[in-house]
């Protein structure tokens, strides 16, 4: 059965809106689109392709899905590993309102929840969700995903979309993998282990009867 993981693009404060380019998604009047570019090497391109090759299929939101159908149907470059997956590997776009979806081998789905009990047992590595902030809320709030690719960049902008909002399910993660590239983006690896556990840092304030 495959895993459920969520690969985002993250400031230190958490913002995952619009890495990009600055008309990405100005929603909110949000105006550091293309926060991303200047960070990007190398190093961070060498572990998308890392992560791309696993997967068997993809799970978007309707706003990164539309980015992705203008973009990576036109590059037609067998080398480009990227490419290749995204364009030929199944491809779901959870949207309540989206009609019809031209990107070749992308179905509609409504009703994520339901439809990823049915697809998991489908396919044998991993449906990988990019980006999409919305459907990530919406993962996020049923604890469906399995394996989070943080990758934190250097800056905070103070506003915009954050990946874990207030309806995130709380979970304990174990650190998988980590790197850092050589622009100074610290990429990690969570897995998804089970139920947060918790302590205190109280002083005792029992008498010692040995005093």
């Amino acid at each position: 059965m495959a895993q459920l993981t969520l690969t985002a693009f993250l400031t230190l404060d958490g913002v995952m809106q619009a890495p990009g380019g600055p008309d990405e998604d100005t929603s909110g009047g949000f105006t550091h689109g293309g926060w991303l570019v200047p960070y990007a090497d190398a190093d961070m391109g060498q572990f998308m392709v890392e992560v791309l090759a696993r997967a068997d299929a993809f799970l978007l939101g309707r706003g990164t899905y539309e980015i992705f159908a203008a973009h990576w149907p036109r590059v037609t470059d067998p080398t480009d590993s990227i490419a290749t997956a995204l364009n030929g590997q199944p491809k779901y776009v959870a949207s309540k309102t989206l009609e019809r979806a031209d990107w070749q081998g992308t179905t509609v789905i409504r009703d994520v929840v339901a439809e990823l009990a049915r697809l998991k047992p489908q396919y044998p590595r991993e449906i990988q969700v990019h980006g999409s902030p919305g459907l990530a809320q919406t993962l996020l709030a049923n604890d469906l995903v399995d394996v989070y690719h943080l990758l934190h960049f250097p800056l905070v902008l103070g506003q915009g979309k954050r990946l874990f909002g207030a309806g995130t399910v709380p979970a304990a993660l174990k650190l998988a993998a980590t790197q850092t590239t050589s622009a100074g983006v610290m990429i990690s690896t969570y897995q998804r282990v089970g139920q947060p556990a918790y302590g205190s840092f109280e002083v005792d304030e029992q008498p010692r009867f040995w005093d």
